[in-house]
């Protein structure tokens, strides 16, 4: 599964590569691959300002977390003598530059979705100084939190197993819909179930993925979107055939454009896309689903090979400062892991409210966890049935 990160507003770090420090190459650095949006510039500016040593800090953002995710796989290749040249061409498709190797990056973002084949695949390494207390802020995270990133040596949820990731920001599957579109039928929607009401066909949107869309109608009827075996739920095809001709089109990446447009009056997207272009909407508002709708969280990964680093551990404990988890919540328009205690006067209203979260929705919510190869072909193949 992939996020996007398109339509951000000019308050993220948007540069090619962002360079805080000067120096030969003895001075001490930090070499940081980011999802693009997912951090301020000016969150790194004080993190830097802060230290106390003279370092050099390298903060390269990437346009999507899958690209993150094949870098990772790039690093942990060797090449073969006869395809040296090859390997070559690949290094230079790499922001730091055809020398970087997997030992010069020292923290990578990641999202929780991909966080069991990276464990898998041996492409990254346990955060080894969570596991010592050595973070200070590790103890206000939620036990929610601690429990995603802890995993065993197949990537699957493990109270006894390592601690892989560092949770920074934090997002969720949202309804969106055209405020004066909807004006007209008398009423807004406030739960999955408002997809099936009458007056929409042919007027919804919904992401062209089976675990969000077979997931939504799973939470419809009271069941969970790690639901494993599919032909234990009573009625689910129907439901799913019934939302369909509701459906005008599928797409993970345009829904908010027809949207805009009003070529739909509503669609199901992920709050990182949605939230940036509310504010320079005003016709359109969103709301979190009251049943629980699925949640992501962007991670700190440590990428295998390397030597632990005190930069990248003060760097993880930077983002989870209270201070500073509000403005990459703020600024980056996403939930933090931290609590942050938002005022309505940080950010306007549409957004204000859906970034205070509720815990009721919250504890009804869940990640999109692991399933098995069984139970994924399920998923796709009552997707593919569906749309047809």
């Amino acid at each position: 599964m992939d996020r996007r990160s398109f339509l951000l507003g000019t308050s993220t770090l948007a540069l090619s590569q962002l360079l805080f420090g000067c120096g030969g190459n003895k001075q001490t650095q930090l070499k940081v691959q980011l999802l693009k949006g997912s951090i301020p510039g000016q969150v790194v500016n004080q993190f830097h300002k802060g230290l106390q040593q003279q370092v050099q800090l390298k903060f390269a953002p990437v346009e999507q977390i899958q690209d993150l995710f094949r870098q990772l796989q790039n690093w942990q290749q060797k090449p073969k003598a006869t395809d040296e040249q090859g390997w070559r061409r690949l290094r230079r498709l790499i922001p730091f530059g055809q020398s970087q190797k997997a030992a010069d990056v020292d923290l990578v973002t990641l999202g929780d979705y991909w966080l069991k084949a990276a464990i898998e695949q041996k492409l990254i390494q346990p955060l080894q100084e969570i596991q010592g207390n050595q973070l200070k802020q590790w103890s206000a995270l939620d036990e929610r939190w601690k429990k995603l990133v802890t995993r065993n040596d197949q990537g699957n949820l493990d109270t006894q197993g390592k601690v892989w990731g560092a949770p920074y920001r934090w997002g969720s599957t949202v309804i969106v819909y055209n405020r004066d579109s909807l004006q007209k039928l008398g009423w807004t929607p406030k739960d999955w179930s408002d997809l099936w009401r009458d007056g929409m066909q042919q007027r919804i949107s919904l992401l062209n993925q089976p675990r969000e869309v077979i997931g939504l109608v799973l939470k419809k009827l009271g069941k969970s979107y790690n639901t494993e075996d599919l032909n234990q739920v009573p009625d689910l095809e129907k439901e799913l055939q019934i939302l369909n001709q509701q459906v005008k089109f599928y797409s993970s990446d345009n829904y908010l454009e027809p949207l805009i447009m009003g070529d739909t009056w509503l669609a199901v997207g992920w709050s990182s896309d949605v939230l940036p272009v509310l504010g320079r909407y005003p016709q359109l508002t969103a709301v979190i689903p009251q049943s629980g709708t699925a949640i992501w969280a962007d991670l700190w990964v440590r990428p295998a090979g390397i030597t632990t680093g005190t930069l990248s551990d003060q760097w993880i404990d930077f983002c989870w400062q209270p201070s500073t988890a509000k403005q990459i919540s703020v600024l980056t328009k996403t939930n933090s892991p931290i609590s942050t205690n938002i005022a309505a006067d940080d950010i306007q209203e549409p957004l204000w409210s859906l970034l205070q979260s509720d815990r009721k929705v919250f504890d009804k919510s869940e990640f999109l966890l692991p399933l098995p190869p069984s139970a994924i072909k399920q998923y796709e193949s009552l997707f593919a049935k569906i749309k047809i």
